[in-house]
Parts: structure tokens; C-alpha cells; sequence
């Protein structure tokens, strides 16, 4: 007990010493720029920070950005690797447009493809601490964030729309570690190879579906969720977890939270492509709460057997050999390793002890 104090002691000194001093000054030796709505740092909008990155930049660029509701549609091109961005709370910094599918802007047309409110293009990607969103409301297909860039980073991100929030565009791998991710009909779609691990999906619709992978054949992974939680809004029931867009769909659950208003079957067919699901792979392992239980599973779904399950790792999943075509070699995210990731889980351990 006498040990136990001192060291008790020890944390709650070091975690007021934390608390003492803003996010923004404990990452003053990493950040290359600031982005403030009132002017108060190096730029006042998203699109002038991007525009300060240099072209084909070789080394990580880090983009501070202060509270504010940053209206802007933007791409980052692929000509600008290794963008770092971080958020000063994930709440108040929001980076948000309002394009949908269907809508006229000048003599053209938005697609799903160009509803986007944040495209990212660029390699070697990583945000952290920030929303995504699409304020266009229920209106049909409105992206908040495309994703075409490989090896893309997100830590502690909120990603809010309605229909088609996320959308995993290229042959490329994402790996979302606790991120928040809301909407309505297949609001994470697309046909990348994404790991989500302690993250936090809820759904709005009722009947609708939460999942669209359109994975390629020659992918060996779609979508891998693990240790994460499925919620939905009051009164919402009846969603699926997933349906294939593409006839190669793959999307696996593993020991995650599914509360009582995932659907009995768990998944479903895309109507209208009645002939997706033959080849698809979606399949679950370890998971619990009221709506995991798999006595009425649809028949094509699978349940994966502990050997099976060993093979779900981030190593196998981002190899190159999972999608030899596109991917430029291995990678293993190790966010443990980086300063900026343990300034910032840190910082938040720390609150957590008020």
C-alpha cells in the first residue's frame, strides 16, 4: 500500500501538469502551421494550409488547427503526401460542405463521386482529433470524406453525414483507431481495405444498412472491424450490417458491441443485384450484446473459427500480398511509435483523470 500511494501520487501530478498546458503548446515543436478562423494563426482556411504544403513533399507536414466551422470543400491533391492534420477538440473542429448527389453547381451535376465535403488523394495521410462533415441532411448520397490515398491515418475523428458518410474509394488501406462514424444507408462504403479498431458506429435509419463494401476480387481484405461498438439513435431498428455492392464484397466483425437494432439476419442482399452475395465473404467472430446473436444469421454469412480468426491481424490485413496489384508494400500502422499520437492520447488520459 505504502508503494501504491507514492505512485498514485506520481500519476496525478503528471496528469495536472498536462492539464496545465493546452494540446496546441504540447505539440509546439512538431507543428509546421496553424490554422485559425479568427486570424489568430498562420492562415485562416483550410485551403491556404494545404496550399502552403510543398508539392511532392518527402517528410511530414503537421497542420494545427484551431476551434472553428470551417466551410470548405477541398481536395488533398495527390501531389501532397504525408499531411499531418490535428484538431484542437474533435467536437469543435469541424470541416464541413454540403454537396449532394443530384444538386446543380453552375452547369454541372454532383455525383456521389463529387459530393464530397474532404477528398484526400494523397499517400501517407493522417488526421487526428477533428470532424468530417456533410451538412447537406437526409437528402440522398452526400460524402463527407473520400479516402483514395494509401496508407491513411485516423485517430480520434468524427466522420457525420447521412447517406454515404464515408466513402473508401481506391485500392488503398485506411486504418480508423477510435473514430466516430454516424449515418443512414451505407454510410461506410467503397471498395478499400479499411481496419477499424475501437471505434463507434451509429446508425439513424431504421431498416436501412450500415456497410456497402464493393471489394475487388484480387483483395483479400474489405473492411475488418475490431473491438468496436454499434449503437443506433432511439427507436431505430431493423439495420443491417452490411450489404455488397460489388459481387466480391468482404466485411468481418470481430469481438465487437451490437446492440438490439442490428436485424436478427445480420446482413442482406443488395436488391436488384440479387447475385452479389454469392461470392461475398461476410462474417463474424467474438461478438456480443443483444443484437450479436447468431441463431437466425442469413445462411450465406459466416462465423469464423478461432483458427480462421488468427489470420485478422494488421500485419496480414495491410500486407502487400493481401492486394499485390496496388499496394506499395507493407505497411504496419504503429501509432504507439509516433510523438504526436502519444502527446495526444496522452493529453487525453490525462483528462479523463478530472
Amino acid at each position: 500500500m505504502k508503494k501504491i500511494i507514492p505512485l498514485l501520487l506520481l500519476l496525478l501530478v503528471f496528469s495536472q501538469t498536462l492539464k496545465s498546458q493546452s494540446l496546441e503548446k504540447q505539440l509546439a515543436g512538431h507543428i509546421h502551421l496553424v490554422l485559425a478562423q479568427d486570424g489568430s494563426g498562420d492562415v485562416q482556411t483550410m485551403q491556404e494550409a494545404i496550399d502552403r504544403v510543398p508539392e511532392n513533399n518527402a517528410e511530414r507536414f503537421v497542420i494545427f488547427i484551431r476551434p472553428g466551422i470551417y466551410r470548405e470543400k477541398i481536395v488533398v491533391p495527390a501531389s501532397k503526401p504525408h499531411i499531418t492534420l490535428i484538431g484542437e477538440d474533435a467536437e469543435k473542429v469541424v470541416l464541413t460542405w454540403d454537396d449532394f448527389s443530384g444538386r446543380v453547381v453552375g452547369h454541372d451535376t454532383i455525383t456521389t463521386n463529387s459530393s464530397y465535403s474532404f477528398a484526400v488523394e494523397a499517400d501517407d495521410f493522417t488526421a487526428m482529433n477533428l470532424t468530417f462533415e456533410n451538412s447537406a441532411g437526409p437528402v440522398g448520397q452526400a460524402v463527407a470524406l473520400r479516402t483514395n490515398g494509401d496508407r491513411q491515418f485516423f485517430y480520434r475523428v468524427r466522420l457525420i453525414g447521412h447517406q454515404d458518410t464515408y466513402y473508401t474509394w481506391g485500392n488503398i488501406r485506411n486504418y480508423l483507431l477510435q473514430c466516430y462514424i454516424e449515418g443512414t444507408t451505407d454510410y461506410i462504403f467503397g471498395r478499400s481495405t479499411v481496419v477499424f479498431e475501437n471505434c463507434h458506429l451509429h446508425s439513424l435509419r431504421t431498416g436501412s444498412y450500415i456497410t456497402a463494401a464493393s471489394t475487388e476480387e484480387f483483395a483479400k481484405f474489405g473492411y475488418v472491424f475490431f473491438n468496436s461498438r454499434f449503437t443506433a439513435a432511439p427507436d431505430i431498428r431493423n439495420v443491417a450490417l452490411g450489404r455488397p455492392w460489388r459481387p466480391f464484397a468482404k466485411t468481418v466483425i470481430i469481438n465487437s458491441f451490437l446492440d438490439d437494432f442490428v436485424r436478427p439476419e445480420g446482413w442482406s442482399i443488395w436488391r436488384g443485384r440479387e447475385t452479389n452475395h454469392l461470392n461475398a465473404f461476410y462474417a463474424e467472430h467474438g461478438n456480443y450484446g443483444p443484437g450479436a446473436g447468431t441463431e437466425q444469421r442469413i445462411d450465406w454469412s459466416h462465423q469464423l473459427t478461432f483458427e480462421h480468426v488468427q489470420q485478422y491481424t494488421l500485419e496480414n490485413i495491410f500486407a502487400q500480398s493481401t492486394n499485390p496489384e496496388h499496394f506499395k508494400g507493407d505497411w504496419l500502422p504503429e501509432p504507439q511509435n509516433d510523438p504526436i499520437y502519444q502527446i495526444i492520447a496522452q493529453y487525453y488520459e490525462a483528462l479523463e483523470w478530472e
